[in-house]
């Protein structure tokens, strides 16, 4: 990083001017947002089988997942068999979420499904520290039905109930999930941004290669874990 690398220094009209400027394309983007969401409400879904997972009680039908709720946000979290610490990304993305209750109002719920055997899966949830509701697919083919399959990568889906029937509504993976993170919204908004070397910056911007400024799940666990200060 080179000691000059800073944005140009200009009076407060000028400033404001570029600012206006960039809220137009800032706007257009919200506006952008919105007409996703609204096509995102009109897709059609798919009846699911019923599947049985298993939760920290024992095995559960997709449809009791809900707890009673309508709507299911489902997070499909890498497993790699025999690693003691899983997908930092996963790791990261999932510790975010220490408060879900707001879904409450709009007859939802938001949990982990892993591909991982529930007493190894909630072993690692203890030893990180993460807070959400943890499901296993090790013995179900609901994982690899949803594109998360073992060794595969992860996922976010979508249901619906209707009485004892689920419904697939929505699906995405890679940085598709991003719209769900807070942690890259407020690092973007820095002036360095990500720091990243895909990321498209001016000439003398710190850089470093992807993912490497991401905690490791060692990291987070020493957070937030059961060995947590």
């Amino acid at each position: 990083m080179s000691a000059n690398a800073l944005p140009p220094v200009v009076d407060a009209g000028t400033w404001q001017r570029e600012l206006d400027a960039l809220r137009v394309r800032e706007k257009a983007a919200t506006r952008e947002l919105d007409a996703i969401a609204a096509q995102r409400r009109r897709l059609p879904m798919v009846r699911m089988p019923d599947y049985v997972l298993e939760g920290e009680k024992g095995p559960v039908k997709l449809a009791d997942v809900f707890e009673g709720r309508r709507q299911l946000i489902v997070y499909n979290h890498m497993w790699f068999p025999g690693k003691e610490w899983q997908c930092p990304g996963c790791t990261g993305f999932t510790s975010q979420y220490t408060r879900l209750e707001f879904l409450d109002n709009y007859d939802a719920r938001f949990v982990i499904v892993t591909q991982g055997p529930i007493d190894e899966a909630l072993a690692y949830k203890r030893r990180v520290g993460n807070r959400m509701t943890w499901y296993s697919t090790a013995n179900s083919p609901f994982g690899a039905d949803v594109d998360a399959p073992p060794d595969a990568g992860f996922a976010v889906n979508v249901f619906l109930r209707d009485g004892d029937d689920v419904y697939r509504t929505w699906h995405t993976n890679g940085r598709g999930t991003e719209q769900l993170s807070h942690s890259f919204p407020l690092i973007d908004l820095l002036p360095y941004g990500r720091q990243e070397e895909w990321q498209d910056s001016p000439e003398g911007w710190p850089k470093s290669p992807t993912y490497s400024g991401w905690a490791d799940s060692k990291d987070i666990a020493a957070l937030y874990g059961e060995g947590a200060g």
